[in-house]
């Protein structure tokens, strides 16, 4: 055991620490996934409106969300808007902002994918009916959309729980930030600390990230 530098997680409060690091990531990956699929859902139907100027405003965002890094987007919003701006932004609001910036251009898109996969005659038989366009979405289309988007929706918090530790960068005390101290304070004593503290905070993303992906699994079978 002490050879996989596992031991040094039982000095002190080392486990306490972890554990709490990885709720800090959860938290911040909790909040912006929710904030994230509220928006996501107007963003979503604001793509499928035909309109040419929208159309290109939102394509732009989610075109800079694909291909903007979210480390970059991270140093420019916690420093960068601070020293230009002058906003006292804390390392959490940044991280939070950063992650539903780029959840809600994700969730959105999610949407009009789903948007756009259910049939015409959905909307023309709503129409028929003497729904005008608020009621055919409201009671018609949305409905279907969530139904399609929550395992969709599950995979976007799964991959959100792991790009939280790229927080750490920022000052930001999250699981792989402890992880990292904890091998800094025992480096003589235990040499092999990183393969042993690093191992087990594999296992905790994974003991986090495994049974949402199940679920997402079941909810496809489920409702394909």
């Amino acid at each position: 055991m002490a050879s996989l530098g596992i031991d040094v997680l039982f000095k002190g409060t080392n486990f306490m620490r972890l554990l709490q690091g990885l709720w800090v990531s959860i938290e911040i990956s909790l909040i912006s996934v929710a904030i994230s699929i509220l928006l996501g859902l107007v963003v979503g139907v604001l793509m499928t409106v035909n309109n040419k100027i929208l159309k290109a405003v939102l394509k732009l965002y989610l075109e800079t969300v694909r291909i903007m890094p979210q480390m970059v987007l991270l140093f420019i919003v916690y420093f960068g808007t601070t020293r230009v701006f002058g906003w006292d932004l804390s390392a959490e609001a940044s991280a939070i902002f950063v992650f539903t910036f780029w959840g809600t251009a994700e969730m959105g898109d999610l949407v009009r994918g789903s948007i756009k996969s259910i049939p015409r005659i959905q909307f023309e038989s709503a129409y028929a009916l003497g729904m005008d366009k608020l009621q055919t979405y409201l009671y018609i289309i949305l409905p279907q959309t969530i139904r399609r988007l929550i395992p969709l929706s599950i995979n976007l918090i799964t991959r959100m729980i792991k790009t939280t530790s790229l927080v750490m960068m920022i000052g930001i005390v999250e699981v792989l930030k402890v992880g990292q101290q904890i091998i800094e304070a025992n480096r003589n004593t235990s040499p092999n600390a990183a393969f042993g503290v690093f191992g087990v905070v594999m296992l905790m993303y994974f003991l986090v990230c495994w049974p949402i992906s199940r679920l997402s699994i079941y909810l496809e079978k489920r409702w394909a």
